[in-house]
């Protein structure tokens, strides 16, 4: 998004929820509208949604603000997501900003979110920091071939006029007969992240994120977990300005990720570095007795004076349960 994940500079409709594919959903999520191409290749362990050509700049419809119609699909066989990495380019091949991007959402229609009560699994995704994931080995999410898959792309809509822009989302998947360790998918964030929670955003929050204003700003928000859970894996989603997001375990006093993006000397965000995505096997725990904290610091150029959107999410990838007893607290190195 020049802002990304969950939304940015999104022209949002209004709508009903409705089923997102026939009779087979159990969790509503809005109806989309626009017609383009999406299309689902396999390879050797990948899957691969191709998005477009769609001619930029272009306009974003529903809660889940997309350019494109939502894509229903199957996956012929039961798979483990152990991955995935996103890109953006043009129908000839050449590689375009990242901040063409909005984001991508992928949703498991057949199974319930844990951290977002009453609404479908949200089980991966990217903003503009496209950040490549690799879980650790050996831990995968689990995609059955009855469950029914959607994806969501929306670009950028202040990106300049472009012809025939695409996107790709491939999710890695472990080889057939592998063990593998399942793991569930929790959404935190400062700001809301759960879209049946929309209307209770406060008014320095919209869809494009929270507004951030002149000079430094720090934004906290309390979390409690509904799973007790081990944090193999923490991808995290900001947008420009960003300083850095973190999680903290009020209860114990103790700081379980602080994750600081790179960006340019004006603020623009450039990537988060390998050694800043958390990622361990050991994991931490996170439970439902402790209380928590989600926090984001932004520093916003005092000549600008239009304000910036701010996000500070992770989409965490948690076993169910305990940590093993050698498992420790760690911060993000």
């Amino acid at each position: 998004m020049r802002q990304a994940l969950l939304t940015l500079f999104a022209v949002i409709c209004s709508v009903t929820p409705v089923l997102a594919d026939g009779g087979h959903d159990h969790h509503a999520v809005p109806t989309l509208s626009n017609q383009t191409t999406t299309t689902v290749t396999y390879g050797t362990n990948t899957v691969t949604l191709t998005f477009g050509p769609i001619d930029l700049p272009a306009g974003h419809d529903g809660d889940l603000a997309a350019s494109m119609p939502k894509h229903h699909f199957q996956l012929p066989k039961d798979m483990y997501m152990v991955g995935y990495k996103t890109a953006v380019f043009t129908k000839e091949g050449k590689p375009l900003p990242k901040n063409f991007l909005h984001h991508v959402l992928m949703l498991n229609n057949s199974k319930p979110s844990v951290s977002c009560e009453g609404e479908p699994l949200f089980f991966a995704g990217a903003g503009l920091e496209m950040t490549e994931t690799r879980f650790p080995d050996g831990y995968g999410v689990k995609l059955a071939k009855d469950d029914h898959l959607m994806s969501i792309v929306a670009f950028y809509h202040g990106a300049p006029v472009t012809k025939d822009v695409m996107a790709s989302f491939t999710m890695y998947m472990a080889p057939e007969g592998a063990s593998i360790k399942d793991m569930d998918v929790y959404q935190v964030g400062v700001n809301i992240v759960c879209f049946s929670k929309f209307s209770q955003r406060g008014p320095n929050q919209t869809d494009e994120g929270i507004e951030i204003n002149s000079g430094v700003q720090v934004h906290r928000e309390p979390l409690k977990f509904r799973m007790d859970g081990c944090v193999k894996f923490a991808y995290p989603h900001g947008h420009d300005e960003l300083l850095m997001i973190g999680l903290d375990n009020i209860t114990k006093k103790q700081t379980l990720l602080r994750t600081v993006p790179d960006v340019t000397r004006d603020g623009t965000f450039l990537e988060f570095q390998p050694h800043q995505v958390y990622t361990d096997p050991q994991g931490f725990p996170v439970t439902k007795a402790d209380d928590y904290e989600m926090v984001m610091v932004h520093h916003h150029p005092l000549q600008k004076e239009t304000a910036q959107h701010g996000m500070g999410n992770y989409l965490l990838y948690m076993t169910p349960g305990a940590c093993p007893a050698t498992g420790q607290t760690a911060l993000t190195k």
